[in-house]
């Protein structure tokens, strides 16, 4: 057979070449079904029709399913570098980019090549004889910015202060000369964390930290009394102007001041006699991080092995994306999305079914993700990879997976996630199985996100005697910590004394010295089924308000059981708080105490409150709970019951959303009528929205909110997706009538018995900044996943976690 010369097999497939234009999406970083790379061994083919990238053992499926036979060929192999290369010093807080810290990063050479399939024939580029379409083609693929650079930010950079808008014209008054040593708040003994005034001279605290520490909040207290915006903190003041903390006020941020030189001298400081003796705010911020807690969870300073192989593959952080990271280690260590993802889906079968651009396609995505988890292959050290010596065991490292292609894909319907900002790990995991679930829609057998749905049932009885049911579906168990429930409170009442007295000298209690409650996890499970009072419940029975008693409870046991440690609560004025407490959480817990059977024989439903002489119908009823909760708020029985019906019971933060947004309603004060809203939810309005891919339940909760508008229908879904997410898993209130069927139908469940396999941690003092660290328990040790970083757990922070995750125990 004779061999075909590359030239002409190039020129006689040029119209599958297509020059990219500048909106096109080039992949050109990363494969789009696995984590290949140009550092791969077989490099990275791009093809010259769709822009798409594929590894050396996917190119070929990629021809099978489009016929695209041209793909530019991109390899970079790692130069060798001198081992005594001088390190640059850094000129910006940042990492891996020119002028920050040198964070060893080698340097790679980079060569491309023309590769025509399915012969693999190969022509080099640059080269003068290949046709211009090519050229163009190539030299502007390789100058686009690749898709996966523009979807996500990998360097991390902090903000850069601004000048202040208040320094140039700064008004300075009074006489005061401020000494060089020696300084004290002028409101407090306080003699440390002080910022000078640099309006009045005024020497005062910062601000008092969420844990009690830090000042007495006397400075910003000065503002506010006088308005004065400068001050600077003393203690940080050198030679260098450049590095002293100044803050703004009334910017609310750290800032620059041109003439913090001239500012000083008029209090007489003298800047250049000063030494530095007080952190800067960011250096204390970065000094926090390393506190006790800090170093507890992510096990700093201990000797932690490293550990490689399937199972053992870290994930890059993205920035800020560590709350992803440890939620997906742990999801992909049940055996549930294990078998849907990688066991039962290979690569190629997930990529014959997805859509042209495999990138945009969550099956896809979570397939390529679990396979990079799962396979081992990514899971090597970085020496090895490169093919250079292998370092002892205890100090390799292993670069990781960077899972830029699934964020994209589950953010891009989320404002929050598709940011680069930290978010709450319980909202990811939720907004997580959401997802899941409505890509399996049409195979729920096939679905892994119900593994962990399960029922919750509410019990509302009343002094008539007579109850109501509330059921649910949820992913997760919520629990609140009652602190009255700890078991060193002698311990705590001791350190409480010498906390009083330390802070009463000006002085703060060391970290090792923090005596922080601990609580059981049985007091906090107990306290989720305990009967809790419902005070002026209007009983539909009685005709009046009565104090009501609610129980809760599970309606099924789910193969995996993930519970919610409430340690961010509201203090009054609605200022959160972290809870600073321990939870001492067994290996084996057994809820089956906590199973709710339902209604029983000799109970009777109480009645709908139906207006007097209307016929009982199918109308929704107000859940008192919430109504009550919402009446405590300061607003009218009717406008509360009027958003908790119209928010179909999901709970006080939907109602409380719908309040605020009908408040200009002209029908607001109107009595509620029933029929007038079955009238509304006409069916001509119902087949319309449930035409443009509604589920027929959110239409009728939305028809209902709007009174019947579909316009407005359509913006409330929109506006809505908790109260949405309600309905769609299936939650359902009755009172006057026989229940319906139970609402965890077709779930799994089992024996009450579970064992804990997985921890994510969080420590910051909120879940929009701080870290997330998970800790799994794989092939009977404890394994701590830190971002990329793997390895075997000393000691596991069982009682600091967040979110802790059950398996139930088969019976």
């Amino acid at each position: 057979m004779k061999e075909v010369n590359p030239m002409e097999l190039l020129r006689s497939n040029l119209s599958r070449v297509r020059v990219p234009e500048p909106t096109s999406r080039i992949f050109k970083q990363e494969c789009c079904i696995s984590f290949d790379s140009p550092r791969s061994e077989g490099g990275l083919f791009v093809d010259m029709n769709t822009f798409l990238a594929f590894g050396k053992d996917h190119v070929g499926w990629n021809y099978e399913k489009t016929g695209n036979p041209v793909y530019l060929h991109i390899k970079q192999t790692k130069k060798l570098v001198s081992e005594d290369r001088p390190l640059k010093k850094p000129t910006l807080l940042a990492i891996g980019i020119d002028g920050g810290f040198d964070n060893n990063e080698p340097e790679y050479e980079e060569t491309h090549n023309i590769v025509i399939l399915p012969s693999y024939a190969t022509l080099p580029f640059p080269s003068v004889e290949l046709p211009e379409k090519v050229r163009l083609a190539v030299d502007a693929i390789l100058m686009a910015e690749g898709a996966e650079r523009k979807e996500q930010v990998a360097a991390w950079i902090a903000d850069k202060k601004q000048i202040s808008a208040y320094a140039m014209d700064l008004r300075q008054i009074g006489n005061v000369a401020v000494p060089p040593s020696g300084w004290k708040c002028a409101k407090c003994d306080k003699r440390e964390n002080l910022w000078l005034n640099l309006t009045d001279g005024m020497i005062l605290c910062g601000r008092r930290n969420w844990d009690g520490t830090g000042g007495n909040d006397h400075a910003v207290e000065h503002y506010k009394e006088t308005g004065y915006p400068l001050a600077v903190k003393l203690g940080t003041i050198t030679s260098d102007l450049e590095a002293a903390d100044v803050f703004s006020y009334a910017e609310d941020d750290s800032v620059i001041d041109p003439l913090l030189a001239q500012h000083l001298a008029y209090f007489g400081i003298d800047f250049s006699s000063l030494q530095k003796t007080e952190m800067t705010t960011a250096e204390r911020e970065l000094d926090q991080n390393t506190n006790y807690d800090w170093g507890r969870i992510q096990e700093s300073g201990q000797d932690v092995e490293p550990i490689f192989g399937p199972g053992y593959t870290g994930l890059v952080n993205l920035g800020n994306s560590c709350y992803m990271a440890a939620t997906m280690q742990v999801v992909f260590s049940t055996r549930s999305f294990c078998r849907r993802y990688y066991m039962n889906q290979n690569l190629k079968m997930a990529f014959e079914t997805a859509p042209a651009d495999p990138t945009i396609d969550l099956d896809m995505q979570l397939t390529k993700l679990a396979h990079g988890l799962l396979s081992g292959k990514y899971s090597l050290p970085a020496s090895q990879k490169d093919g250079t010596a292998t370092p002892p065991v205890k100090d390799a490292k292993q670069e990781g997976i960077p899972p830029r292609m699934f964020k994209a894909v589950i953010a891009a319907s989320h404002p929050e996630f598709s940011t680069m900002r930290q978010q709450d790990a319980l909202e990811f995991f939720l907004h997580f199985l959401d997802q899941v679930g409505h890509s399996n829609a049409a195979n729920p057998e096939l679905d892994p996100s119900r593994s962990f749905k399960f029922g919750i049932e509410e019990r509302i009885a009343c002094s008539s005697g007579k109850v109501a049911y509330n059921k649910r579906l949820d992913y997760i168990l919520s629990l609140n910590i009652p602190l009255h429930e700890a078991t060193n409170k002698q311990e705590l009442e001791a350190f409480n004394k010498i906390k009083a007295e330390n802070m009463s000298q000006g002085k703060d209690v060391s970290s090792d010295e923090i005596v922080r409650p601990r609580v059981p996890l049985e007091a906090c499970l107990a306290n989720f089924v305990a009967p809790e009072e419902i005070p002026d419940f209007y009983s539909s029975a009685l005709k009046a308000k009565t104090t009501a008693v609610k129980t809760a409870g599970l309606t099924s046991f789910p193969h995996y059981l993930v519970l919610h440690m409430r340690k961010f609560v509201m203090e009054a004025g609605w200022v959160p708080k972290k809870l600073d407490v321990y939870i001492d959480v067994p290996d084996i817990i057994d809820i089956s105490h906590m199973y709710s059977k339902g209604l029983q024989p000799g109970e009777e439903l109480l009645p709908d409150a139906a207006p007097e002489g209307e016929a009982e119908s199918s109308h929704p009823v107000a859940n008192e709970a919430i109504v009550t909760q919402l009446t405590s708020m300061g607003f009218s029985q009717l406008l509360c019951r009027k958003a908790v019906i119209n928010t179909s019971n999901a709970g006080v933060e939907e109602a409380m959303n719908w309040l605020l947004s009908h408040m200009n309603d002209e029908d607001i004060d109107a009595p509620i009528s029933h029929g007038a809203r079955r009238a509304g939810t006409d069916q001509s309005a119902v087949d319309t929205l449930v035409s443009f891919g509604f589920q027929e339940e959110i239409v009728r909760m939305a028809l209902r909110a709007t009174g019947g508008s579909i316009e407005r229908a359509t913006d409330w879904i929109f506006n809505n997706p908790k109260s949405c997410a309600a309905a769609a898993m299936g939650m359902s209130i009755f009172s006057n009538s026989t229940p319906p069927a139970p609402v965890a139908a077709g779930l799994p469940d089992g024996g009450g018995r579970y064992r804990l396999f997985g921890i994510v941690s969080h420590i910051g003092t909120s879940t929009q900044c701080g870290h997330y660290v998970a800790h799994i328990l794989k092939d009977g040790r404890w394994v701590i996943f830190n971002d990329d970083k793997v390895g075997a757990s000393i000691n596991p922070p069982k009682d600091m976690g967040y979110l802790y995750f059950f398996e139930r125990i088969n019976n």
